[in-house]
């Protein structure tokens, strides 16, 4: 059986960016409705940063995720945020091991 993969990473927009990064990366979640392999996929903006936005990520196995960041729809949401990203993300993967999910 595969591991569990997961990501958790911190986005930082452009400056006054934070709201139209937040709301890409909200598009992209929509998109992965389609795709079984991911788990959680959840977008959180920071209190202390205005231009911060945290994204976890819980797939079924690194594989799963790997191939999310091939369909054309997340390639184009990623063509659409790069401009509003200060630079690389910062984050760690991660070996999720059980928990509990909420509906926002």
């Amino acid at each position: 059986m595969a591991e569990p993969f997961g990501l958790h990473g911190k986005i930082t927009a452009t400056t006054g960016n934070g709201d139209a990064l937040a709301d890409l990366l909200m598009e992209a979640a929509a998109g992965l409705e389609a795709f079984p392999g991911c788990l959680l996929y959840l977008v959180s903006r920071d209190p202390d940063d205005a231009d911060a936005v945290w994204v976890t990520e819980v797939w079924t196995d690194r594989s799963e995720h790997a191939a999310s960041l091939q369909l054309d729809s997340v390639k184009a949401q990623i063509a659409r945020a790069l401009p509003i990203i200060a630079g690389p993300p910062e984050g760690r993967e991660l070996r999720p091991v059980g928990g509990k999910g909420v509906a926002l």
